[in-house]
This record gives structure tokens, sequence and C-alpha cells, in this order.
């Protein structure tokens, strides 16, 4: 099958068009012959070394895919040859095949294509578990993002106003970038490069605060996000892109019972990512077929263009998800 890996740790000229075997099929796996796979910025810290994959999983990067199934394992029950579904992988979404236990397997959603299809799993995944699954967002309370256009900030904004009736706000770093995010339901987006972003986030706030923060930055940032919490807010991180370290106010979580998680779904096993794929089945799935959660498909370009479709994530130029089609026929 071609597959695209990665030649050595390096920039987007890292990724090569290869020749690889067949995926193995375990009793329990889906084979899919994949349609669509989506760029995520994990498969970028992975191009550059920064993000090995789990043991046993594919050095071949993708973690969307989105297509038709070839075959099923022997132990395999919820699939069968020539269901149309979308998955999320461990690894190996960059290929003509891709073989993902069933569990992390759902069935497309009703009046999508496979490349919106294969838009969805990753950042559905992290919003649902890190915004509903940890920090338990109630209905009616509020929400900020920071980075409200990437994928997983416009899943988030969608189905924390349709599913809890919240109040969103969100970060962008372009005037443009935050009216996508407005208008995909943020009440208001800030950027982030005007030198009073955090002044106007406290505005925001107002004497109440967030209750809940969905963050991927991390770094400095962290200091800012926990005096802008309300009493008993949350704060969740799910990446460490302004850096490793950050310092915070450890008396702040005591007064006012805060809480602060991060999570990575990745080398978790797939009873932990089964449950996720259930829960969005049942709870988004429909709302994405009756069109009041959106996907947003920026551009897409063919397997063999992997490595410009990097480029755009490396100079931070999506809005949404970047999809790579594999097979046109069927994308």
């Amino acid at each position: 099958m071609k597959a695209i890996e990665i030649s050595q740790p390096g920039g987007p000229e890292a990724l090569r068009l290869c020749e690889r075997p067949e995926p193995t099929v375990g009793e329990q796996d889906v084979l899919i012959r994949v349609a669509a796979a989506s760029v995520n910025r994990p498969d970028v810290q992975q191009r550059k070394g920064l993000y090995d994959p789990p043991p046993g999983a594919s050095d071949i990067p993708g973690l969307d895919t989105a297509g038709v199934v070839e075959r099923v394992g022997a132990a395999v029950e919820r699939f069968r040859p020539g269901d149309r579904v979308c998955a999320l992988s461990t690894g190996g979404g960059y290929a003509e095949l891709c073989a993902v236990p069933q569990g992390q397997v759902m069935p497309v959603p009703a009046g999508l294509s496979l490349t919106q299809a294969a838009s969805l799993p990753e950042v559905f995944f992290t919003a649902w578990h890190n915004v509903f699954q940890l920090c338990r967002l109630d209905r009616g309370e509020t929400l900020l993002i920071q980075g409200g256009t990437s994928g997983v900030g416009l899943a988030a904004t969608q189905m924390a106003r349709v599913l809890r009736d919240a109040r969103v706000f969100a970060t962008a770093g372009t005037d443009e970038k935050c009216a996508v995010s407005q208008n995909y339901g943020a009440e208001r987006c800030v950027n982030y490069r005007n030198a009073a972003w955090a002044e106007s986030l406290r505005h925001l706030a107002g004497t109440h605060g967030f209750d809940v923060i969905l963050d991927s930055q991390a770094g400095d940032y962290v200091g800012i996000e926990v005096e802008l919490l309300a009493m008993g807010g949350r704060l969740a991180l799910i990446g460490n892109h302004r850096g490793e370290h950050s310092t915070l106010r450890t008396r702040s979580f005591v007064q006012r019972s805060l809480t602060l998680t991060g999570a990575q779904i990745r080398r978790r096993d797939t009873a932990f990512k089964q449950r996720i794929a259930d829960e969005l089945v049942e709870h988004v799935w429909p709302e994405l077929e009756r069109g009041r959660v959106r996907t947003l498909v920026q551009a897409t370009f063919s397997l063999e263009q992997a490595s410009i479709a990097h480029e755009i994530l490396d100079r931070n130029q999506q809005i949404g998800k970047v999809v790579l089609i594999v097979d046109p026929a069927m994308a």
C-alpha cells in the first residue's frame, strides 16, 4: 500500500511517499480502506521528533481516518465490510489501509462525506473528554477556549453551546480567526496578539470568572488562567506549546476549590477510547446529522502533498481542519 513515512525528524520535507506492507488485522480490528485522513498537531510533533508513537503503534503518522471497511477480525461484531466509518487510530492514518480496534471506530454521521468524517475523531474525542468528562461542563456555565479556531476549539465551542447552553468565549491569533470562532458559536473571541488580551478576558470573565478553561498553550498562560477561573473552576491542559513549565499561585486552588487536569488520549487503552466513542455517537453524532454541530475543513491535499498540508500547521494558518485525500473516488 502507499503511505507517508517520516524519513527523519525535521520539517515538512521529512514526509515522503513510500510503499509499506498492509497492516496486520487482529481479532478485534477493523481494516479501513482509507478515503481521507486529517492532519493534526500531534502528527506535526511526531514529525519533529517530539512525540513518539506509543509502543506497538504504527510509525506512520495520522490519527484520523475515514473510509470503507475492507475486512474485519474474527471477533468484530460492530462492523462489516462495506460500512462507511471514521476512526481514531494510534497511528497509520496517512496510508491507503489502516487497521483500528473496533472500539475506536464509529459510523459516519448521515449526510457527511468521508472527507468531512475524517475531520471528526481526534478533535471531538479531545473536546469531549476534556470539557465534558474531566471538567464536567454544566448547563449554563461559561467556557473559555484558548485557540478557538483549532479543530478542538470549534468542536468544543459548538458542543458546549448545543448540549449545555453554555456561554463560550475564545481567543485566536487574527481578526479573521476571531470572526470564524464567533460564527461557530463563541459569544466573543479575543485576538491574543493584542497586548491587552489578558485584560480583555478579565473583563469578559467579570466578577464570576470562567467555570471551565480549555488550553493547549500552557507555559506563561497558566498563571493568568488560574486567576480567571470562577469559584470551583476547572482548567484543562491539552498541550504545552508555550512551554513545559508554569508558575502559578497554588493557594488559589485551595481558596477557590479549583481543579487542574491534563489529558493525552493517544496512549490510553481501547476500552477508554471506546467509552468516548460511544458517548460521541450517542450525543454528538445526531447533532452533526441535524446540522446543529458542524465541521470545518479548511483545505484538502492529496496524500502525496502531505508536506504542504503540514506547512499550513507549521505557520499556524489552519482554521478548523486540513485533510489529506487518499482515495478521491471515495472521498
